[in-house]
């Protein structure tokens, strides 16, 4: 089975989103994505939504499996729980592919595809709130 992690804040739902989790969905057997904490997100004061309530929201849609906080701590962590076999990045998440491949491959042992998403950048949550 090839478990795909996915992660974001998934503050304001949109298009964008959908297409995000729709895209990663197809890429294994299961789909498991990690909802960052509010404790770590940095426009924590912009949230419409608590931690909890975004989990729920995200658990609701289709493609997804399974809708987790993330950890207090650092996405080590979280990446070693959730065993991934590919962690799939938002077309606009700042992350160098690289550098999450090593972290990866360091937190579980074993090979991991790191894929970019691309497609409807026009969506962004970031606008949205403006």
């Amino acid at each position: 089975m090839t478990t795909v992690m996915a992660q974001g804040t998934f503050d304001i739902l949109h298009p964008g989103h959908l297409h995000y989790l729709q895209k990663s969905a197809q890429l294994g057997d299961k789909l498991v994505v990690i909802i960052s904490r509010d404790s770590r997100v940095k426009e924590k004061k912009g949230l419409h939504f608590n931690e909890e309530e975004r989990r729920e929201m995200v658990q609701a849609l289709k493609p997804v499996d399974q809708a987790v906080l993330g950890s207090e701590g650092d996405i080590y962590t979280t990446v070693k729980e959730t065993d991934p076999d590919i962690i799939t990045l938002g077309y606009d998440q700042k992350h160098d592919e690289k550098e999450v491949q090593k972290m990866a491959e360091k937190a579980t042992g074993h090979k991991v595809q790191v894929k970019r998403i691309s497609g409807l950048e026009n969506y962004s949550s970031s606008n949205i709130r403006n």
